[in-house]
């Protein structure tokens, strides 16, 4: 902890001072021509768009130079904002889902269509993709997808959209949605496919074996499954999806239009010292300590590159919890229901403490034989991994490198260290000159951590950018689309209603 602030102060000094070539193409006459561009990014405007909800998501059109962000914050709306200038971004209309059903999640543009994911009233009915045209408004297709959708995107042709829908129960628990992955053909009419997950459930003691979570009460394993963000390839032949109750990724051969693969996650060990984890929030002090404990990854956000023919898929791994009225899954190792066996933790009283584990929230469902815990574990991983996208192997985390960054910048929540830290919500890749940079939204610490992933397997710490009140959505774009003509990162902050856009310096 010690040296961690030096090596980011150096990190940040050294990308200040390297500028990269990007190639940009001058629309107006077509010339392309290199450009120089920095690594390290600086907020330059921001745009408050109401209370809580109002801006979680955002997609940006290069051909109208607008934005379009997802505004839950009183009236189910998307808010649309010129951002001809971004230091100053402008209102300019808002499309109301009221005609379309319940909250709306996601919102994704391409070629001068806005898609965006939009749940039934009744959130375990069938949703609905509304495809807007991005100049006019006007509805280009309505389509029924899944239950809850939840993410919404297009390929980078363009020439599909997919949703992730969630499928989560009612708070009885009583009605239970599958969870589905539905796919889009923009060219033949917007005709929709919509995939289940039930063909996997001849497989479900290999995929638990291997942490993958199967645990609703009376669901079968499809409507188990919880679909939660989508990540395509750049050549739009293959999608990855997160199942993040479910601690696993699914891979989609887009091609044939089949589920080929689900990768269950595992578990990550705290009683390592490069795991090291501060559990409570009644301690006093934060304080990394190697624990008996596992995180579950269950990421959240999901992003996807290729280095040397090989697809490396990067997760922000926030964790979730079950928690209805007809069903709950966490507990405090603290609760008297929580028995913990003497031969695998003879310290149990001491656990059990409130400034050592007693506060720190588990699942009841996993670890426990007997009527007693052999192992705990905990939500999330308070990191980012990178996997291989073709086998699932983990070749990289973060370890606890970013509730340490928070600390060093005076941002991390002391009082989510009994659930899970600063909380990884989302990412996003960005290519600026010949780097490649990842941007990590961290919701509990109200920040963005930059890295290079030029070398996938070795990301480097760039910067610490302090963003809005819990960032939701990240957004990059490059400096070809960009207003003006600079890379931007577009951060949308979910609990105090803004937007605040950050330019790299040139």
């Amino acid at each position: 902890m010690k040296n961690l602030l030096p090596v980011a102060t150096y990190m940040l000094l050294l990308a200040s001072c390297t500028k990269d070539f990007t190639p940009v193409n001058d629309k107006n006459t077509g010339v392309t021509f290199s450009k120089k561009e920095s690594a390290v990014f600086s907020e330059i405007g921001a745009i408050v768009l109401g209370p809580a909800g109002a801006s979680e998501i955002s997609a940006y059109d290069p051909l109208t130079k607008r934005l379009f962000v997802v505004n839950n914050g009183g009236i189910n709306k998307i808010d649309v904002l010129d951002l001809s200038d971004p230091a100053m971004p402008v209102v300019i209309s808002s499309i109301s889902m009221a005609p379309f059903g319940g909250l709306v999640n996601s919102v994704a543009v391409s070629n001068g269509k806005l898609a965006a994911a939009i749940e039934a009233s009744n959130k375990t009915d069938n949703g609905k993709a509304v495809v807007f045209s991005t100049t006019n408004f006007n509805v280009l297709a309505t389509v029924s997808v899944g239950a809850l959708p939840d993410m919404i995107t297009f390929s980078p042709d363009g020439k599909l959209i997919l949703t992730a829908n969630e499928g989560e129960p009612n708070d009885a628990y009583t009605v239970d949605p599958p969870g589905t992955v539905s796919i889009i053909d923009v060219e033949k009419n917007y005709e929709v496919n919509t995939l289940g997950f039930s063909g996997f459930a001849s497989q479900l003691e290999v995929l638990a074996a291997k942490g993958f979570r199967i645990f609703g009460p009376n669901a079968s394993f499809g409507q188990d499954v919880e679909p939660e963000y989508i990540a395509v390839s750049a050549n739009s032949n293959t999608a990855w999806v997160t199942l993040q109750e479910n601690n696993g990724v699914a891979r989609i051969d887009l091609r044939t239009q089949i589920i080929t693969d689900i990768f269950p996650l595992g578990f990550k060990d705290y009683s390592i010292p490069e795991n090291a984890i501060d559990p409570s929030d009644q301690d006093g002090k934060i304080e990394f300590n190697t624990w008996p404990v596992k995180g579950i990854y269950q990421p959240d956000g999901i992003a996807v590159n290729l280095s040397n023919g090989t697809p490396f898929i990067y997760t922000a791994n926030e964790g979730d919890v079950r928690e209805y009225s007809g069903f709950t899954e966490n507990k405090r190792i603290n609760n008297a229901a929580i028995t913990l066996d003497q031969g695998a933790f003879p310290n149990s009283l001491f656990l059990k403490n409130n400034t050592n584990l007693g506060r720190l929230n588990i699942t009841a469902i996993l670890g426990k034989t007997n009527g007693t815990y052999n192992e705990l574990y905990s939500f999330g991983a308070r990191s980012f991994s990178i996997w291989n996208g073709n086998t699932g192997e983990q070749v990289y985390d973060s370890r606890n490198e970013l509730d340490q960054l928070a600390v060093a910048s005076n941002t991390y929540a002391d009082n989510r260290s009994d659930d899970k830290g600063a909380e990884p919500e989302n990412l996003t890749i960005g290519r600026v000159g010949n780097r490649n940079l990842l941007f990590v939204g961290l919701e509990r610490a109200n920040a963005v951590v930059v890295y290079d992933i030029t070398n996938p397997v070795k990301p480097v710490f760039l910067q610490f950018l302090k963003a809005g009140v819990a960032p939701e959505g990240v957004l990059f774009v490059d400096a070809e689309n960009s207003p003006s003509g600079n890379s931007l990162l577009i951060v949308s902050n979910e609990t105090n209603g803004e937007v605040k856009i950050y330019s790299n310096n040139n």
